[in-house]
């Protein structure tokens, strides 16, 4: 029988790591994607040259910075003559397909944003840790999908493995300084494989100068690399979840709707109802109280922003508030009533609500309505993303000597108001909620109440969940920055000096997006 082959599926990229080292890009634009593609171009340490008239804040620090050459003028053709690769992110559309075309003449690989039949290639979706690079592409059918996607592998790998990396080249490079000899290169290979492929991630990651000198002892002398004894490992267990499937609905209790003028003395219900606090996304960070009261429930009335992995603890019956823009009201009232129609069966209900209930979650006026119709809730309060939420990212809202103060907010106030917001005060950490939609807007309300270009600002998102990322920058380059990495609701703002006071411990966490080092304002 004709031996056989796996057929190729076509339709995908060649997939490979470009050495742009020392190399000539060109890119024509200023503003925040050119950004982003310097930033890719300058961390594969290519020699950048930026073509733009005016550029944005990133990139006048790296012009200011002399990381890149600036011509402050529009793209004229000459400029190709000493590039090997060109990167176009203009408005001018005309323009960029000219540019390209003038590339594939001259047999220079181009990428033009937003333009996908002109791409020589496409930027994926990257996660950076120390030499390690994942890269995730979707072949432009799905971009920000491949952000989710990428989101995840990085939150499965375990905790270090950008270490594991260096410290596996720093020993690789002693072994063959010890042993240069050709003819041991399969011994050399065989032995590190036994590190690579057997030796728990985190305990790689721990190697210091001494473990390393142990083991290349023990090469020497031909020892099996599990004879070297160094710090034990990490446990990491990784969380499950999984969202139960709702049932289908009770009937509605008649009467007068929530939206009306409210029932007069209506006969108390025969159930029970808890308020409950989901905390943030992390299911070990809820409360006891509150993992009983889940565990009690005959049916979970949840937020729609509830993590999956909090949801994936409850047994019983989930129903998810179908809360979107402009339908908050309407998506309330429908809570409130399954609610009652569940509480008049005689059931336990649990009201679960992201954070804790009474900041800015409507909490007292849930419990005010249900008063109105004979039901005192229980309330269990939950930890608040304002104060936990930055903690698990590495920033503390409040430092001795730094920030004596807190004041949290809201961005989205009732009827779309901004926030009041204080004049400046250099000892407060301010706290946003809800409030990464309106970025440039609250930026701008800030620098009217005279908060400083060079603060620290911080977007926290998904704290908690395993993929939960921290975004740094300055008031002045924040908006830019999220406008190149993107946002991933829920999120707060965090502004202060509090927010870098800790960033060389938090810069090692892996839960500050690597793509933003660097980015963030030095204090």
């Amino acid at each position: 029988m004709a031996q056989t082959f796996r057929d190729p599926q076509g339709g995908g990229s060649l997939i490979v790591a470009w050495q742009a080292k020392a190399q000539p890009v060109l890119v024509v634009g200023g503003g925040a994607v050119a950004a982003g593609r310097v930033f890719n171009a300058l961390e594969a340490d290519a020699q950048v040259t930026v073509v733009a008239p005016e550029l944005c804040a990133e990139l006048s620090y790296r012009a200011q910075q002399q990381q890149i050459v600036w011509h402050a003028r529009e793209f004229q053709d000459g400029d190709l003559d000493a590039a090997s690769l060109v990167l176009t992110a203009i408005s001018d559309a005309r323009e960029s397909r000219r540019i390209a075309q003038l590339c594939r003449a001259r047999r220079i690989p181009v990428n033009a944003a937003d333009i996908n039949d002109l791409c020589d290639f496409w930027f994926m979706s990257t996660h950076r840790d120390h030499a390690v690079q994942v890269a995730v592409s979707t072949n432009s059918k799905a971009p920000r999908l491949a952000n989710r996607i990428r989101r995840l592998i990085a939150a499965a790998l375990p905790r270090g493995t950008g270490l594991a990396v260096e410290q596996i080249g720093r020993l690789r490079r002693r072994i063959r300084e010890a042993d240069p000899r050709p003819e041991n290169s399969r011994r050399r290979m065989a032995w590190l494989t036994q590190l690579c492929d057997y030796w728990p991630i985190e305990q790689l990651a721990r190697l210091d100068a001494d473990n390393i000198d142990s083991l290349l002892d023990a090469y020497v002398h031909e020892h099996d690399p599990q004879t070297v004894r160094i710090a034990g490992s990490i446990e990491s267990p990784a969380a499950s979840s999984g969202v139960p499937s709702p049932g289908p609905p009770s009937p509605e209790p008649s009467g007068p709707g929530p939206s009306g003028s409210g029932p007069s003395s209506p006969p108390p219900a025969a159930g029970r109802l808890v308020l409950v606090g989901a905390g943030v996304g992390d299911p070990e960070l809820l409360t006891v109280r509150a993992l009983r009261a889940l565990e009690a429930a005959d049916i979970v009335l949840a937020d729609k922003l509830i993590p999956e992995p909090v949801l994936g603890v409850v047994k019983c019956e989930v129903y998810t508030a179908r809360k979107f823009p402009g339908a908050a009201a309407e998506a309330q009232d429908d809570l409130y009533r399954r609610a009652l129609a569940e509480l008049a069966r005689g059931r336990t209900v649990v009201r679960l609500k992201q954070g804790d209930p009474f900041v800015y979650g409507r909490g007292g006026e849930e419990v005010l309505y249900f008063r109105r119709h004979g039901i005192e809730p229980e309330v269990v309060p939950g930890l608040s993303s304002a104060i936990s939420g930055p903690g698990l990212c590495g920033i503390p809202v409040t430092h001795r000597g730094v920030a004596d103060q807190v004041l949290v907010l809201s961005g989205a106030n009732r009827n779309g108001d901004l926030p009041s917001v204080p004049e400046f005060v250099p000892t407060r950490t301010l706290v946003i909620l809800m409030s990464v939609a309106r970025l440039e807007r609250i930026v701008e309300l800030l620098r009217a109440r005279q908060f400083p270009p060079t603060l620290p600002v911080a977007i926290v998102e998904r704290a908690g969940c395993p993929d939960q990322r921290t975004v740094r920058a300055s008031l002045a380059t924040i908006v830019d920055v999220v406008a190149r990495v993107g946002h991933n609701a829920p999120g707060l703002i965090v502004a202060g000096h509090a927010v870098n006071v800790l960033s060389d411990a938090a810069i090692q966490d892996r839960y500050l997006d690597p793509s933003t080092l660097g980015l963030h304002s030095a204090e």
